[in-house]
């Protein structure tokens, strides 16, 4: 089966700085591209969609740069980067001249800002809806990364954007070690009423029980994100290396098929290829 990884992050600690990676010692250190093609061995991983990973602002530019050269380097490796996912600050005055600045590239396909660190209310400003608002005029999307207590936030940015195309991160972060979902549950089936809202079925692992987690406990959550958004608007995404603190790639990526398999090949292609093709425009 054809897998399209919508999800998974290269950072090079030689190049740039990542400063939140000091407080997790098992990702403070680089992370390439060749180390993506050895963790996706022996999976049918594809294609790889390249999603910024929160460096340092000052830095950002340089990684949306580099980025974008790996995207069209000629030494692509078996599973090329098919797209880039940039950083951006919606917050910043300097947001539309920076937009400017790395539009046009055709493996430019959407940009992020991580929320899920920062306060609440970061997105609730004039100034990061307008900006948020004129990633339409480029045919960009946002992908949209919040805890699962920040999904009404997050309802009422989408709302606000109503022409842009947002794509929500790791199912919104769920507390499924624990199991606490109740609220997850119902923000979740809210904001999936929002037709131009896709949702990535990724980071579980993380947010499960790091060495004790089961399928079965990733199950509930994997089949009530499918109820929510419907089977066009779902997709895989590896969130590597971060995965790596609960899971191999290759064993995150075989549960999902499992917990899927019942709902047969034709809905499994959609997960793991045709959806993600057709939003990220690869």
């Amino acid at each position: 089966m054809r897998v399209l990884d919508t999800h998974q992050h290269i950072w090079e600690m030689e190049r740039l700085t990542y400063s939140w990676c000091a407080n997790t010692p098992a990702l403070n250190r680089s992370f390439t591209i060749d180390d993506y093609q050895r963790a996706a061995e022996g999976t049918d991983i594809e294609q790889t969609i390249f999603v910024e990973a929160d460096v340092d602002e000052p830095f950002m530019l340089e990684e949306t740069r580099y980025a974008l050269a790996l995207a069209t380097s000629e030494r692509p490796g078996p599973r090329p980067v098919a797209g880039v996912v940039a950083g951006i600050r919606p917050e910043s005055t300097g947001c539309p001249r920076y937009l400017e600045s790395i539009v046009g590239h055709e493996k430019l396909k959407g940009v992020r800002r991580v929320l899920h660190t920062e306060p609440d209310n970061l997105s609730a400003s004039d100034l990061f809806r307008l900006n948020v608002r004129s990633l339409a005029d480029y045919n960009l999307s946002f992908d949209i990364c919040v805890l699962s207590r920040q999904l009404r936030a997050a309802i009422e940015l989408i709302d606000s954007c109503p022409q842009v195309s947002f794509i929500l991160d790791h199912v919104g972060n769920p507390l499924v070690r624990g199991g606490q979902l109740e609220g997850w549950r119902s923000d979740l089936r809210e904001l999936s009423q929002r037709p131009h809202v896709a949702c990535k079925i990724s980071g579980l692992v993380t947010r499960a029980d790091h060495r004790r987690w089961t399928v079965a406990d990733l199950r509930p959550v994997v089949e009530h994100a499918i109820d929510c958004f419907g089977w066009e608007r779902v997709m895989f995404g590896s969130d590597w290396p971060v995965c790596t603190l609960a899971s191999s790639l290759r064993t995150w990526l075989d549960a999902l098929k499992e917990i899927t398999n019942c709902f047969g090949e034709e809905n499994q292609r959609k997960l793991f290829y045709e959806n993600g093709a057709r939003v990220y425009r690869c």
